[in-house]
């Protein structure tokens, strides 16, 4: 399975060309959040890796 995963640091900025751009590379299920890139906790991240398994793919844009 093709995963992805897209990420925005503040509340004013658009998740939509990276979600655009993951659907065109196929991703069957997408994980997003807005969240700064400097806090250590990254809950839909960790929600997908904790939901990987063997031969899936992660595609981030």
């Amino acid at each position: 399975m093709i995963i992805g995963y897209a990420r925005v640091s503040t509340t004013d900025q658009n998740l939509d060309p990276q979600t655009d751009a993951l659907t065109a590379a196929g991703a069957e299920s997408m994980f997003s959040e807005r969240i700064s890139g400097a806090k250590a906790e990254r809950p839909e991240l960790d929600k997908m890796l904790d939901q990987l398994r063997a031969g899936d793919v992660v595609v981030t844009k």
